[in-house]
């Protein structure tokens, strides 16, 4: 497979032409939503075996070899060039695939309301075959020890058709907020964490949850050592099922990071406690923030480079967005941009006529417009190139695996990557 990024003046055909294959592959591959009207800016993944590179001023087939991590015999052989051959600028040269290693996926699934949408469950039931883990968001917590379940429908059958682990997802939520009340219950109350560990007991068993996966946030500081203690005592009380135990944790830079949110998630700790962790490495642009990059590059690197010095990176998933934010210019504090998938990003910039940007620094598309009101916007989202920028990260740093937050915002592009980058770990 291959990026492309569409240039003026470019067609559906023309670059279908380009690369040896049909418009038809290329609208089914990406599910092109805006095929007639191509954006300057958009990118394509070329659904092909392999890839293509057109020679560039300074080329040689050892530096075209070396960037694609092959050798300059095996580039001549293929494209049936002598080695000793100068190169043409402009000469297209096929590159063989390259090896694939294997890495574990997790995606959260959150339904709202009272009913599960047709959409969501379909959206896990496309996404399934690339994941290791399915999450339905979530199990609540309860100041007893009981647990408030989320709507599972048949995310379970999901699970078990693709052979997904299901990861049972318990925070400490109280009327969508996280309490660090709550989380003090639970972690100092012996009664109350017993009476919650066997319900965690009796739930899994009632529904195939292989993964127990704890999502709790805003803890009290005080509350570090006593969370590590707990999982500690789960991991004990689950191992006797055979069951994996994770935890989603705040992304730090250093561990006496100071906030709420950072505090009582003890690197080492988990590291050396759980199975695996899903660390939230986005939100950097968030939807009651100024318009910015959700999860760029630079940040991301800087939260993975300090975890891996606190536990191994073989227990580490990078956490990934979905998704996007349209913030209206100028930004005021208390007003709230809206999400918007990759897919109806594109679409939106095609409607309002307008090119999509890159940036180089966070490794992010993004593009401003003005609308019928004459307001400003600036859109940030996901393209192909950005989250191969995350998964040559994920190669660089022998990390385990991603966690996407969340499914239901399509990003078809996503998941062709995956296919061309990894083999995803069943288990």
């Amino acid at each position: 497979m291959q990026i492309h990024v569409v240039r003026q003046n470019q067609t559906l055909s023309s670059i279908a032409q380009a690369y040896g294959t049909s418009t038809t592959d290329l609208i089914e591959a990406n599910e092109i939503p805006n095929p007639n009207q191509l954006v300057i800016g958009q990118t394509l993944v070329i659904p092909i075996v392999g890839s293509f590179y057109w020679v560039q001023p300074g080329d040689s087939l050892w530096s075209i070899a070396n960037r694609f991590q092959t050798t300059y015999q095996e580039l001549a052989a293929i494209n049936q060039i002598p080695v000793t051959q100068p190169l043409t600028i402009g000469t297209r040269l096929y590159i063989p695939p390259r090896p694939k290693t294997n890495r574990e996926f997790n995606a959260y699934v959150e339904p709202r309301g009272t009913t599960v949408a047709p959409v969501l469950e379909e959206s896990a039931r496309d996404a399934a075959p690339y994941l290791t883990y399915l999450a339905p968001f979530s199990f609540q917590a309860l100041r007893d020890g009981s647990l408030k379940e989320p709507l599972l429908n048949n995310f379970p059958a999901i699970a078990q058709a693709n052979n997904n682990v299901l990861m049972m997802v318990i925070n400490n939520q109280e009327n969508d907020q996280f309490s660090d009340e709550l989380g003090r219950i639970l972690l100092n109350d012996v009664a109350v964490q017993d009476r919650f560990l066997d319900n965690i007991v009796t739930t899994a068993q009632k529904y195939g949850f292989r993964d127990i996966h704890f999502d709790f946030e805003f803890l009290r500081p005080e509350d570090r050592e006593a969370y590590n203690q707990f999982l500690r005592k789960a991991k004990a009380r689950f191992k006797q099922y055979g069951w994996f135990l994770s935890t989603a944790l705040a992304p730090k830079t250093r561990a006496d990071q100071p906030g709420l949110w950072y505090e009582a998630h003890d690197y080492r700790a988990h590291g050396e406690i759980v199975d695996f962790v899903v660390i939230m490495t986005y939100e950097w642009g968030y939807s009651g923030g100024p318009a910015m990059a959700v999860s760029p590059i630079g940040p991301v690197r800087d939260v993975l480079e300090y975890a891996i010095t606190e536990m191994p990176a073989s227990k580490i998933l990078m956490g990934q967005n979905l998704y996007g934010y349209d913030w209206t210019l100028p930004f005021v504090q208390g007003t709230i941009a809206k999400a918007l998938s990759p897919q109806q990003a594109i679409t939106r910039a095609a409607e309002n006529n307008v090119s999509i940007q890159y940036d180089e620094k966070a490794q992010a598309p993004f593009y401003r417009y003005t609308d019928n009101e004459g307001k400003q916007h600036e859109v940030w989202f996901e393209d192909a190139r950005s989250i191969q920028a995350k998964f040559d990260l994920m190669k660089e740093l022998g990390i385990r695996g991603m966690s996407y937050w969340k499914l239901g915002l399509s990003f078809p592009q996503n998941w062709l990557l995956i296919t061309e980058n990894f083999n995803v770990v069943k288990k």
